[in-house]
């Protein structure tokens, strides 16, 4: 790979790392605080030291994908998936804000709902594009619909 296509792929994967740390950096007190620490939480919530490594590795995932749409071939698929990849990660950005910020796990699932929908779609234009980009985003669609029982099971626990 060339030199430039190696700072590309840089940009690309830390365009998602970014999204994710600064929604991360807005909700991060509230993951520690009182609120969050005295819900209750089904069995199967994973420790809290999974959450960060996991995320790192689907937004690193994000980005490669990302990349790979970018330097394909111009055309109106490539520009309605990479506009895909803009609404899942606007999306993303807003969940953690809407419930660990907002102590709002209600309209976190609804969020979240809609999140694991657009990451269908990203994954449908993607795979339009380019499959493997597609194919990397399967982590994502998996973690995601966990994450969607788990918010699912902490709003019900504590209604």
């Amino acid at each position: 790979m060339k030199v430039k296509a190696v700072f590309q792929l840089l940009l690309y994967v830390a365009i998602p790392l970014a999204i994710g740390g600064m929604s991360g950096y807005f909700s991060a007190d509230a993951t520690q605080g009182e609120w969050f620490m005295n819900l209750n939480k089904p069995s199967f919530n994973p420790p809290d030291s999974v959450f960060g490594p996991v995320w790192t590795v689907l937004y690193a995932l994000m980005g490669v994908s990302l990349f790979l749409i970018v330097r394909a071939e111009e055309s109106l698929k490539r520009i309605d998936a990479i506009l895909v990849f803009c609404i899942q990660m606007f999306l993303n950005f807003w969940w953690s804000i809407f419930f660990f910020f907002f102590e709002r796990p209600d309209v976190a699932f609804g969020e979240i709902v809609l999140l694991w929908l657009a990451i269908i779609w990203m994954i449908a234009k993607f795979w339009k594009v380019r499959p493997v980009a597609a194919y990397l985003q399967i982590p994502y669609l998996l973690w995601v619909t966990f994450a969607s029982v788990l918010n699912a099971a902490i709003w019900w626990l504590n209604k």
